[in-house]
């Protein structure tokens, strides 16, 4: 029964999610065309006040006087934003089920628990295992972290943390033996500390992990080349307010031209949308396959006929999740695209009374033959 009422909240909350979904990729495709109609690019190198509060595309390198920096473990780069990986050896727990019917409807679930030792970048409680002796995790020390420069320029222009948090392309930075003087200066954790294989290893032995080793691996995101669209605001930028209701605020490295970005999120836009609804549609059947769960149950007094009724519910359920989910699609279409909708309707019944007019003048041809 709490399977029942999951289902149908599941289902219920699919159906606004579909329906949501169409709204926010109608908005996002007409915020879009509103930017790509009213972008103006300008140069970098001079601000101009004529273009205060206008939607701009600006392209050129970013510059700074600051360098991003891990103080804990003495790494320092050249660049936008150092990206830290802390991993933990660790124990982890996996679980194999098997469920058996018994004769009367019953079911008999045997869960089988082992243990292996893996590296993780989020902390496993070992608190939470079924047998926790002799598999303790300790408390994670050290986390993943990023380090990002407070601020940077793009030729005259001022760029703040949020603009600098949208670039991206990190690289691998490998940790040199080198360095391992300077580390050890501002290491002021107990742990023995090597180089191996590119990272910051702590731990006894690199070669024979054990249980609360760390290692340690960085990324940087570089300075060069980025494109922005924005609304220009005194020296710097802001994300810009379209009339269609969202905020545009755009970057990508590398000199890329505005009808490519607006391209490009015109495509993120879509891949989303349908990512959102295969997803919603994929719920809305989980949703009806435990709404229909008892059926199954009831008819598992004959084993057999209990296999046979739950493929029968899953198939319905698969065509109720369909039906439901397309059905939301096309009424959320109706209500935030009702001329497209319209014309779509006319589209087909013409196309329809075309293919069926040229049927029955082919039929009555063919039939003094």
């Amino acid at each position: 029964m709490g399977g029942v009422v999951f289902g149908l909240l599941l289902i219920l909350a699919m159906i606004v999610g579909l329906f949501w979904n169409e709204g926010r990729a109608v908005q996002t495709a007409r915020s879009l065309a509103e930017g790509a109609g009213i972008v103006v690019s300008v140069g970098a190198e001079r601000i101009d006040p004529g273009k205060e509060g206008s939607l701009v595309h600006v392209a050129g390198r970013v510059t700074t006087d600051q360098e991003p920096a891990d103080l804990a473990f003495g790494i320092t780069a050249e660049g936008i934003r150092l990206e830290r990986k802390v991993e933990m050896y660790q124990w982890r727990q996996k679980a194999s089920s098997e469920t058996k019917k018994k004769l009367g409807g019953g079911e008999e679930t045997v869960t089988t628990y082992s243990y292996d030792r893996s590296w993780s970048a989020q902390p496993i409680d070992s608190g939470s295992f079924k047998k926790p002796e002799g598999h303790q995790n300790p408390a994670m020390r050290y986390r993943s972290q990023d380090f990002q420069i407070a601020a940077a320029k793009l030729g005259a222009f001022d760029l703040d943390g949020q603009v600098l948090g949208r670039i991206g392309g990190g690289q691998e930075v490998p940790i040199t033996p080198g360095l391992l003087p300077s580390i050890e200066r501002a290491f002021t954790g107990g742990e023995p500390l090597s180089i191996a294989d590119g990272r910051i290893y702590l731990g006894d032995n690199p070669a024979t992990s054990r249980i609360g080793d760390y290692r340690i691996a960085y990324r940087l995101v570089p300075l060069g080349t980025v494109s922005l669209v924005a609304r220009q605001a005194g020296t710097g930028f802001a994300p810009y307010q379209t009339e269609a209701g969202d905020r545009l605020l755009m970057v990508e490295t590398g000199t890329v031209a505005p009808e490519k970005m607006f391209a490009d999120a015109v495509t993120g836009n879509t891949v989303l949308t349908w990512v959102l609804r295969i997803g919603g549609l994929v719920l809305l059947m989980v949703g009806f396959s435990l709404i229909m769960r008892p059926l199954g149950v009831i008819a598992d007094v004959i084993p057999f006929l209990g296999s046979l009724v739950r493929m029968g519910t899953s198939a319905v359920a698969f065509v109720l999740a369909v039906l439901v989910g397309f059905t939301t699609i096309a009424i959320a279409w109706f209500w935030y695209r009702p001329l497209l909708s319209i014309a779509l309707i006319v589209i087909a019944l013409a196309a329809a009374w075309v293919v069926g007019r040229l049927g029955r003048r082919q039929a009555a041809e063919q039939a003094p033959a």
